[in-house]
This record gives C-alpha cells, sequence and structure tokens, in this order.
C-alpha cells in the first residue's frame, strides 16, 4: 500500500506538471491572453510552489504525513473541478494556483514519503520512484493532446474536460494511502531534529547547491536544447526535438537502471560522479560542434541521479529531521533555480552582444555560451560534491 501510494503519487505529479503544454495555446486563445499575461499564469508555478513549501512541513508535523498526502491529492481534484468550470479569467487563475500549490505539497511530501519509507536500498528506492515521474510527464503531453479531441455525449473535453479527467486520477493514490499507515507519524515531535540545528550543518548547505545547480541543469535542457540545435546547427523542429526526446529517454532509463549503482558506491560519491559525467557530456557535445550533437541526450545519464540521490542522502543523514530538511532544501532550490535559468538568458544575450547582437556568429557564440552555463552548473554540483566528501571523510561520516 505504501510503495503503491507513493509510486502512483509520482505518476500524478509528472500529470499534473506535464500536461499544460498542449493545453495553453487553446487557454490564450480562450480567455485572449497576451503573452505578458501568459507568462504570469505560468509564473504562478513557482509562487505556488514556494508557497506551499512554506507550510508543507508545519502541516506534515501536525497532523502526519498521511493526512497532508490525502489532502494535496484532493486538493488537485478540487483545483480540476474549479478549472473545469471557470469560464472567466479570474476564477480559471485561482483555479490554476490552486493547481500549483497542490502541486508543491505533494512534491514534498513525496520526498518525506519515500525518506520514511525507504529504509533499505534508499538510493535504488528513491531513484525508482522518480522514474515513475519521468514515465508520465513523457506520456502526459500525448494523453492531454488526445483527451482534448474526445467527445463524450456530443461534447468535447477540449481543455477544461482534460484537466478536469487527468486531475481526477489523484482519487487512486488517495484510496491507497487510506488504506495505509506511515513510519513516522507516532513520533514525538521533540524526538525531530529542529531546524536551527539542521541549518548549522554545513553538509546541508552543501546540498542546497548541489540540488539548485543540478536541477538548473536539468530543467535548462528542456527550455534550451531544440532551440540551441535549431539555431546553431539549423536543424529542423522535428529532428531538435527528438534529440530532446532522446535525452529524456535516457533521463528515465538512468533513474530505472542506475538506483543500485548509488547504494553501492555510496551517495556522495554518485553525486560527484554523475554530475561530472553530465558536466563533460555537455561541454564535449559544445566543442565537438554538430557530430557529437548525441552528447546532449547523454548529459541526462548523469543529471537525472542529482534529484533522487540528494533526497536519498537526507533521508539517511537526517533520520528523524528529514522533512524539515527536505523542506528547507527543496524551498532554497526553488530560489536558486529561478535565479540559475534567468542568468542562462542573461549569459545568452551577454555574449551575442559581445560577438554581435545581429550575425550568425553572435548567435552561435551566444547559445554555445548559454549552453556552457548549462554544463557549468553540472560542474559546480561536482565541484561541491567533492568539498562534501571531503568534509564528510573528516568526521568519518560519508554516505
Amino acid at each position: 500500500m505504501q510503495l503503491a501510494t507513493i509510486f502512483l503519487g509520482f505518476i500524478v505529479f509528472g500529470i499534473s506538471e506535464n500536461i499544460k503544454g498542449p493545453a495553453i495555446p487553446r487557454i490564450q486563445f480562450d480567455f485572449s491572453l497576451d503573452e505578458k499575461q501568459l507568462g504570469t499564469l505560468l509564473s504562478l508555478n513557482a509562487l505556488g510552489y514556494l508557497i506551499a513549501c512554506s507550510f508543507t512541513a508545519v502541516l506534515v508535523r501536525k497532523w502526519g504525513i498521511k493526512a497532508v498526502s490525502i489532502i494535496a491529492f484532493a486538493s488537485m481534484i478540487f483545483s480540476g473541478v474549479l478549472i473545469y468550470i471557470s469560464h472567466s479569467y479570474p476564477l480559471f487563475s485561482a483555479s490554476y494556483f490552486l493547481m500549483y500549490i497542490g502541486n508543491g505539497m505533494l512534491e514534498i511530501g513525496l520526498a518525506i514519503l519515500g525518506a520514511r519509507i525507504f529504509v533499505k536500498n534508499t538510493g535504488t528506492m528513491m531513484n525508482l520512484s522518480h522514474f515513475f515521474y519521468g514515465f508520465s510527464s513523457t506520456l502526459a503531453p500525448l494523453m492531454a493532446t488526445g483527451l482534448m479531441t474526445v467527445s463524450i455525449f456530443g461534447h468535447t473535453l477540449d481543455w477544461r474536460g482534460m484537466y478536469l479527467i487527468m486531475l481526477s486520477l489523484s482519487l487512486l493514490p488517495i484510496v491507497f494511502a487510506l488504506r495505509s499507515t506511515f513510519p513516522g507519524d507516532d513520533l514525538p515531535h521533540e524526538d525531530r531534529i529542529p531546524l536551527k540545528t539542521l541549518v548549522r550543518d554545513p553538509a546541508l548547505w552543501l546540498m542546497v547547491l548541489i540540488l539548485s545547480f543540478g536541477v538548473v541543469s536539468e530543467l535548462a535542457v528542456g527550455g534550451w536544447l531544440v532551440n540551441f540545435l535549431e539555431k546553431a546547427y539549423l536543424w529542423d523542429t522535428v529532428t531538435a526535438s527528438g534529440m530532446l526526446s532522446t535525452f529524456f529517454l535516457c533521463f528515465s532509463l538512468a533513474r530505472l537502471l542506475l538506483g543500485p549503482v548509488t547504494d553501492k558506491i555510496g551517495f556522495n560519491l554518485s553525486l560527484i560522479i554523475f554530475s561530472a559525467f553530465s558536466a563533460l557530456c555537455t561541454f564535449a557535445a559544445i566543442l565537438g560542434g554538430e557530430k557529437l550533437a548525441f552528447l546532449f541526450a547523454a548529459a541526462g545519464i548523469g543529471i537525472a541521479m542529482i534529484y533522487p540521490t540528494v533526497m536519498a542522502f537526507i533521508a539517511k543523514r537526517y533520520p528523524h529531521g528529514s522533512d524539515t530538511a527536505i523542506t528547507f532544501t527543496v524551498t532554497l532550490m526553488g530560489v536558486g533555480s529561478v535565479i540559475g535559468n534567468y542568468a542562462i538568458g542573461a549569459v545568452i544575450e551577454g555574449v551575442k552582444r559581445l560577438y554581435g547582437a545581429e550575425t550568425q556568429i553572435g548567435l552561435l557564440r551566444g547559445l554555445q555560451a548559454g549552453y556552457g552555463f548549462i554544463g557549468l552548473c553540472a560542474a559546480i554540483c561536482a565541484i561541491s560534491g567533492c568539498i562534501l566528501y571531503r568534509y564528510l571523510h573528516r568526521r568519518q561520516e560519508l554516505i
């Protein structure tokens, strides 16, 4: 029951985060949104996520992870109902905001659940759980596109009905969660590690660095790889998108197959090796030109392992304070990823102007520099991992 709850939870999480792609053009048309309004709508993702980070751990302490998980899933269903009946932009934007608060609660809740449940083979199980997120994320846009064209009793579902049906899948993990008991809910409050103690631990701050730069490197590929291949190498959209799909295939397979490696060699060493591999692939792809473009996809093997391995590390290092440690780390990661993704755009624009904003060579160098920053983020993960390794080795606390 516990495994079903967490695996189904990650499937629902992947679906809720990635069905927006096919729906956005239709939403923009129905509400006559300009690009600025659309950007504001999408920024609710980050805002709702950060707000959820601020209170989810508190609720977990007060009510327990079981209750909070059920509330998170239920809020997704409720937001789906509100989206379905929203025919004015204010109601829709409020519904969308509620969905992303539920998303944030879900991410933190699932991370805490995993930390409490996977006390054995932690790296393997964390990576397997995140594989289900990657798997559903891959299928979500295709499922959403198909559902929007389905007619029921002569009525086309369109994007509103699609959101209702897809978010209603949250009912499945609720059923399993209701029939489960989760460890840690009966732990006395005084036995938990306080936040003040956690923030004095240099290892936790190094985890924040590793996770923040790792997530920037991970998310930036989805936003910039197709753009890079089309403009730098003049690839057509289908071929460039195929390379992005290959990246996500490598990403998902790595989480499915390489989890046992992290348990065998240790989480700290895994973070160093996998992030360094991703950085080397990225730099080699940039320097090697079009003939080595396949290494952009291969970089997904390394970068895929960072998030679940960090979660496994936290679960092992802070068995009685994982909820607080995860919330603290993931909240700062959210802030860091916003800054990091902004920095990529700034680097591209700055280098492009340096070489000539309107020239092809300026565009090429700008894109190479921006993508080089993505590789640099992975390299900083590896460097931070080395510092963490040295710190823990001196204290004989290697994990």
